[in-house]
């Protein structure tokens, strides 16, 4: 018996994001998710290094590998309609339950223990929250390079995404926010 899981996690590659918006670099699941598993990594170890956090860099890199995975069977709604009200949002919770669910049926079950919080995303609550700054950093910072490249389309959602960072109370992101953040609105000549 062969098993498909790993081989539909490959077809990341295939579901776009920012479906509703003109990009002039389109960006799927597949690379937001290495990019969130990079800064959640960042988020866990400048937050155990100058803060005293207890989460995993490991951990949480694997955790933002994951944290899409359950987009391969649902595809990637778009945040405007994903939280447009509560219906929508918990009727879309429960669909990614659902594919979830479906993933890891795509494996020998005594793999399931190890996968499961990942894929489900029943994680301890401070590794959550770090992933899920990620995810939001990784959002932010596509907005800044879509503006950077002159496409006013992400204008809005760079300042929302802002926002939304500032609000988060994680002592890591706002280091990296003030640290690193400034660095992605630089020339590739200027990074050097």
């Amino acid at each position: 018996m062969s098993y498909n899981f790993f081989a539909l996690l490959g077809r990341m590659k295939y579901i776009d994001r920012w479906g509703l918006m003109r990009n002039t670099q389109v960006e799927n699941i597949q690379e937001h998710s290495h990019m969130v598993a990079v800064l959640s990594h960042a988020l866990a170890v400048i937050g155990r290094e100058r803060f005293g956090s207890r989460v995993d860099p490991g951990e949480a890199a694997v955790a933002g590998l994951y944290h899409d995975a359950s987009e391969i069977l649902t595809g990637d709604l778009p945040t405007p309609v994903k939280y447009d009200n509560p219906a929508i949002k918990e009727a879309y919770k429960a669909v990614e339950r659902v594919a979830a669910d479906k993933l890891l049926s795509l494996l020998p079950q005594e793999l399931w223990g190890e996968f499961a919080p990942y894929v489900r995303e029943e994680l301890d609550p401070e590794l959550l929250t770090v992933v899920k700054a990620a995810d939001k950093l990784s959002a932010h910072i596509k907005c800044l390079e879509e503006v950077k490249a002159g496409n006013s389309e992400f204008r809005l959602a760079a300042e929302q995404t802002r926002v939304a960072l500032e609000k988060m109370d994680l002592p890591a992101l706002k280091y990296f926010v003030e640290q690193f953040l400034p660095a992605f609105e630089l020339t590739l000549d200027e990074l050097q």
